[in-house]
């Protein structure tokens, strides 16, 4: 397959990834609000890794390739895009009873700013002006996406003020990952990362659970959940991360993290179909924008070689 291609192929996976990740939080998560949060997201990763065992058992046989540094970008991965990106992403959720949409998908709007900066001094991913250009006008439409005409009212609860300190966490989180699997993926191939990614996240909720109590509320888990559970585990969960990730080996991170915010355009969309929350015209005109932009964004990769 041709370089451009590839970078193209590699762009629309991230992208229906990052769309099964707008179905989760709108549709799949919000059922598992019954639970705790330190609960749900060790068994979002736990599940996927019990799938991974099944069919990518053999990976275990890559660990004796693992260098003190490969170990390293493995637990930072694991720390900040599997345990604490999500803890933040879910608990900000919680808070907002899945009904202001707004707060938690902030975080999209911040997560390229924080990807781009530790792109550029870990992965040594210049800054070019289209680039640049076309990642404001992203980032801009994403903002009256979320928005619309209006300025961000975080009102005087506790709970969304909160919830947008969660979300800056998460989007921390996110995009750091974004950056630390590109670094991995220089090396491992995308089943690999993946395995790794879900394996040591696992491990790392699993001490956390252990030490506040957690795992003793798994029988509060109803049949519902349990159903949940499965699902996540084969779209949103493994699934689109094996996409993200083949993807993501295929394009540089600044180009990935702009088109992660696929994630806040389906999220706005099963909204509506969903739960029937209208948005405003200037929204929509803004999800087209987005779109653009993401598209542009590829196509100016492609023309300055933008490879890993």
């Amino acid at each position: 397959m041709e370089l451009k291609n590839k970078q193209a192929f590699g762009a629309l996976l991230i992208c229906i990834a990052a769309t099964l990740w707008g179905l989760d939080g709108i549709v799949l998560t919000p059922r598992l609000y019954n639970l705790d949060t330190q609960l749900v997201v060790f068994m979002l990763h736990a599940i996927p890794f019990l799938l991974f065992n099944i069919f990518l058992f053999k990976e275990y046989k890559t660990i004796k390739k693992f260098t003190r540094y490969d170990i390293l970008y493995f637990l930072l991965l694991s720390l900040f895009g599997g345990a604490l990106g999500t803890l933040a992403i879910v608990k900000a959720l919680f808070l907002v009873n899945f009904q202001h949409l707004t707060v938690v998908i902030l975080l999209q709007k911040l997560q390229p700013v924080f990807a781009i900066a530790l792109a550029s001094i870990l992965l040594k991913e210049k800054l070019h002006a289209k680039f640049v250009f076309w990642g404001i006008v992203a980032i801009t439409g994403g903002y009256f996406l979320t928005f619309g005409t209006h300025l961000p009212n975080f009102d005087t609860d506790s709970n969304t003020i909160l919830a947008a300190l969660y979300s800056i966490l998460a989007a921390i989180s996110f995009g750091s990952s974004t950056v630390f699997s590109k670094k991995l993926l220089k090396k491992f191939d995308f089943k690999t990362t993946a395995f790794y990614r879900y394996g040591f996240t696992s491990i790392i909720m699993l001490i956390i659970v252990l030490i506040n109590g957690k795992l003793a509320m798994v029988p509060d888990i109803t049949n519902m959940n349990w159903l949940i559970f499965s699902i996540i585990a084969l779209t949103s969960g493994s699934g689109a991360i094996l996409l993200y990730n083949y993807g993501l080996n295929n394009v540089k991170a600044m180009v990935a993290t702009i088109c992660e915010l696929c994630f806040p355009i389906s999220a706005i969309i099963f909204d509506y179909f969903v739960n029937g929350k209208m948005i405003s015209p200037v929204q929509w005109i803004s999800a087209i924008i987005m779109i653009i932009a993401i598209i542009r964004l590829n196509k100016t990769g492609s023309k300055i070689n933008l490879q890993k």
